[in-house]
């Protein structure tokens, strides 16, 4: 089932992603190509507080052109860490640090043309601090309870994929279908 690339061409070189066009040999003998968007891997963190509550963000996402209710998540930078990530992006979009980290997951937001992993972080004992957002973020931080945020996975509010995998691990969780 593996395919084989035979030829690699950069077609774009960004700031955040890649495209390469790859030209692969498939396990029948066929030749056929392959777009693939490169990036460098990211982090999606459940801020969870000490009173159940769960801080999410609001956000505008250009490609959705669409205010989005995200979990806080950001970019793998070179050389960085994911639970160095974690705790970074934690800080600057929500203000917060957190005593714990626990990594739940990692998973490809969409194999099917891009490379992008994510890791998934449960972060617990939250300490307000200051947010430190860059001065291209705008967005505000809003808290729920578990069962607001799923109702809003149920009634289309919330449409972001690695958000609704971050709530469906945090409510096995909390049903105590797997321990941390």
């Amino acid at each position: 089932m593996k395919e084989l690339t035979t030829k690699s061409k950069y077609l774009y070189r960004g700031k955040i992603i890649n495209l390469r066009l790859d030209e692969v040999s498939l396990p029948n003998g066929k030749k056929s190509t392959r777009e693939v968007v490169e990036h460098p891997g990211a982090v999606v963190i459940i801020p969870l507080l000490h009173d159940g509550r769960v801080a999410v963000i609001k956000q505008y996402r250009k490609p959705a052109d669409e205010i989005l209710i995200e979990f806080p998540a950001g970019k793998i930078e070179q050389n960085e860490d994911p639970l160095n990530c974690a705790k970074r992006e934690l800080l600057e979009e929500t203000g917060y640090k957190a005593n714990t980290f626990t990594k739940l997951s990692s998973f490809y937001t969409t194999p099917g043309f891009s490379n992008e992993f994510i890791y998934l972080y449960l972060a617990e004992g939250l300490i307000k601090e200051q947010q430190q957002l860059e001065q291209d973020e705008f967005l505000e931080v809003e808290f729920y309870c578990i069962e607001e945020l799923m109702k809003m996975v149920l009634n289309n509010k919330i449409k972001d994929g690695k958000t609704i995998i971050g709530l469906l691990w945090l409510k096995l969780l909390k049903q105590g279908v797997f321990h941390v």
